[in-house]
């Protein structure tokens, strides 16, 4: 069972840990502690924790069986397993974590053994974890785990031992300056120890540096660890509503999402764990919307887009000239991708939104138009669309022989979206730039690209999008979720509304959306079977949690937040009671199996973009906040879902702080308190009522209550005096669109499985 938050309680813990400027000053643990998570045996979870360095620690709370995972138990640091976890001892007696109790908070793992209590930690920024055993007398010993450990030699009473894989040397020590004794590869020490620190360094030095380092200061360590949380949670990301399992979801995401922003390689932010510990480029900038920005880390997300415009392809004579890489890691550049470049360009577009830094503008204008340029002069062809290979789209498995699995070249539809979005982010930096001949020019492509695409992706009586045009320049129309991402560039809201009905009713299933038509004889419904290779299923039926986000936007952009909200409320309950504690997976099966409620897991136990665009739907969408700082202009469009009655709320934007509150009873009140040194013009979108622009003075508060059919918008100074009022009436013109909505999509249903027998590709219809 879940330990649910009390929402007193948790109304209690902000009050004290917030002072008036949003500042978290109480730095104990009591709303991380609050978190906790009760693991029952049965469900053997996956734990996760980083360093925000290079490395994490990897276990699972009862048993390390898991067919994937299992073999990344322990240390990891960048791409070497280091050692696979560990065994405890009391005298010569192992404890077994099979019977044990477990509970998982955001910064350690308790386990229960009788009457000993073990609890692991993992320290920011070293690669050390500690290691402690309550309760126990006589002697405790701990054994390092994984095949090619092997002592080596003791001094000052730190034991050193080889690694699994990797030039490291491990130490093991306990608390103070207790002798430890190694006997048959385990460590013992007096049970009044309480503790072992394991450290891994280059040299026997470094390692004993960081044991010694660990032990003198390991309470202002583990302290700093709580607090960066807390503080994270209580000013960032600070969230508390009237549905505590709401606030108890948001909380974990937001923690294991900022878990994976590292420092492994400069700043970026992990696509995965625990295979993908490296920045990849799609992933990163998918992801750095609900992982950096809705939460106000906008020096994390600079960093991170200076990082990657450093390795921009420059040689104006290479057919990569202008593209960022798909993957940055300590052995490997590599550009084959095209998604990766466009992305980076919106996303230093977003950042520029939010933070409201155009200093970033000038520094990167170079990296734009290269961006841009060297798309024109190598990848465009004369309709203007955005050339590519069959597997340089997010869809880029490949079999043995490198043919792709899932063949989308050369335009596929998500990629001419995104074209035309770097185009018009280019056009925007053009703009501020006052390059008119960028403009121009970019503008001209745009415009091509948008007239184009609506002619040729379209069939009217399929009601959906051509996923691609080929080589030859056919429209094919396999039913897949990406073109979702093209309806910016349909006009027509019929057809728009036909494509969601038609996505959501065949694809969208209650644990999430899938890759490709059930009714498509290449479907795979499991992720991980022994009828066919893994990577065939990877974009052929498996489910992709990250394409929620899109699915969940289009619904709420189309007035449907309670069908969206339906969705995102699945993902909070599969982040706290399935797969790794507190985040979401890269992938499900797109069908349970038989005697099973619910789809396996599968993909990497922790994913960025899955975590972060949950994120950023909440944010964006359900909370409806979207800044233009570089224009002095914030969205506020709620659409808040029936289910949640209170809500209480932070948003860093720019240098300044929103608090923010939502009441639904008697009647519903919006409330917005805006610090900082700037004033903005608020674009306040209420549905049904018009939409209205209020000019908000700093440090000033805005409230929107809905009264008697009427949007009352009623602007205070600090000292609670009124400084304008505005009323929104219905919109006619609001409410004969959502009527066209409500036609196709009003109580749209998820889509259902088939029977195994409708898919040729499995040979087993029994599982």
């Amino acid at each position: 069972m879940l330990r649910i938050i009390s929402r007193i309680l948790f109304i209690q813990l902000a009050l004290v840990a917030i002072n008036t400027k949003g500042q978290a000053v109480n730095a104990d643990a009591r709303l991380l502690d609050a978190m906790k998570i009760t693991v029952p045996k049965d469900a053997n979870r996956e734990v996760s924790f980083t360093n925000q360095d290079a490395a994490y620690y990897f276990t699972q709370t009862h048993q390390n069986n898991h067919q994937e995972y299992a073999w990344f138990e322990g240390m990891n640091i960048a791409k070497s397993r280091v050692f696979g976890g560990y065994n405890l001892f009391t005298g010569s007696q192992k404890l077994d974590n099979k019977d044990a109790e477990a509970w998982v908070y955001p910064y350690k793992l308790v386990r229960k053994h009788g009457k000993l209590t073990e609890e692991l930690w993992m320290l920011d920024h070293r690669n050390v974890i500690e290691v402690s055993l309550a309760g126990a007398t006589g002697s405790v010993g701990i054994q390092l785990k994984g095949k090619g450990i092997k002592y080596l030699s003791q001094n000052n009473n730190v034991a050193f031992f080889s690694p699994v894989e990797g030039k490291y040397v491990i130490a093991v020590s306990a608390k103070g300056r207790q002798s430890v004794q190694p006997e048959d590869q385990i460590v013992y020490a007096d049970a009044k120890a309480g503790e072992f620190f394991i450290a891994v360094g280059k040299t026997n030095a470094e390692a004993a540096a960081l044991i010694k380092e660990s032990k003198l200061n390991i309470a202002r360590f583990k302290k700093e660890r709580v607090k960066r949380m807390q503080d994270f949670l209580l000013h960032n990301a600070y969230t508390t509503s009237s549905n505590d399992s709401l606030t108890l979801a948001l909380n974990w995401l937001e923690t294991t999402t900022n878990q994976l922003v590292t420092h492994q390689q400069g700043y970026g932010i992990y696509a995965g764990l625990p295979w993908f510990n490296e920045y990849w480029g799609r992933d990163e900038f998918i992801s750095l919307p609900g992982a950096t920005l809705v939460t106000g880390q906008f020096e994390t997300a600079k960093r991170i887009l200076k990082s990657f415009a450093q390795y921009q392809q420059t040689d104006p004579t290479s057919k990569y000239f202008g593209r960022v890489p798909n993957i940055i890691n300590p052995q490997n550049i590599d550009y084959h991708t095209t998604d990766g470049t466009p992305r980076f360009i919106i996303e230093l577009q977003d950042y520029v939104k939010y933070s409201g830094d155009v200093s970033l503008i000038r520094e990167l204008y170079p990296n734009v138009k290269n961006s841009i340029e060297g798309a024109l002069k190598y990848w465009v062809d004369d309709k203007g669309y955005l050339l590519h290979e069959d597997n340089e789209t997010w869809m880029d498995a490949r079999d043995s022989k490198l043919v792709s699995y899932s063949p989308r070249g050369t335009r596929a539809n998500d990629i001419q979206a995104l074209w035309y979005n770097q185009l018009r982010a280019g056009i925007y930096f053009a703009r501020y730039m006052k390059d008119n001949a960028g403009v121009s020019k970019w503008e001209q492509v745009a415009n091509k690209v948008k007239s184009n695409f609506e002619k040729d992706y379209t069939n009217t009586p399929l009601g959906y999008l051509a996923d691609r045009l080929t080589k030859d320049g056919k429209a094919e129309f396999t039913l897949r979720p990406n073109q979702l991402f093209a309806l910016d560039m349909i006009n027509d809201s019929t057809l728009k509304y036909q494509v969601i009905h038609k996505v959501w009713q065949e694809l969208v299933f209650p644990w999430g959306v899938s890759t490709l038509d059930k009714h498509d004889p290449f479907f795979h419904p499991f992720h991980l079977t022994v009828d066919y290779p893994k990577d065939e299923a990877y974009h052929n039926g498996t489910i992709w949690p990250w394409l929620n986000g899109i699915a969940m936007q289009r619904m709420i952009e189309a007035g449907q937040t309670e069908t969206a909200y339906k969705l995102f409320n699945n993902m909070n309950r599969q982040a706290l009671t399935l797969g790794v504690v507190g985040g979401l997976s890269e992938n499900l099966d797109a069908y349970p199996h038989q005697g099973e409620r619910w789809p396996r897991l599968t993909g990497a136990y922790l994913q960025a973009w899955s975590n972060a665009e949950q994120l950023r739907i909440w944010y964006q969408y359900f909370l409806g906040i979207r800044p233009d700082l570089a224009n002095g202009v914030i969205t506020i469009a709620p659409r808040i879902p029936d289910a949640i009655k209170r809500l209480d709320y932070n948003l860093v934007v720019g240098s300044g702080l929103i608090r923010a509150g939502y009441v639904a009873s008697p009647v519903k009140n919006y409330s917005y308190s805006f610090s900082g040194k700037s004033a903005v013009k608020a674009i306040i979108d209420v549905y049904p009522y018009e939409v209205k622009q209020v000019n908000v003075d700093a440090n000033s508060s805005l409230q929107l209550r809905v009264v008697n059919n009427e949007l009352a918008i009623s602007l205070y100074s600090k000292s609670g005096k009124l400084i304008r009022k505005v009323s929104a009436t219905l919109s006619q013109a609001r409410i004969e669109q959502n009527n066209l909505s409500n036609k196709y999509l009003r109580d749209l249903q998820f889509a259902k499985p088939i029977g195994l027998e409708n898919h040729p590709v499995i040979k087993n219809k029994a599982q």
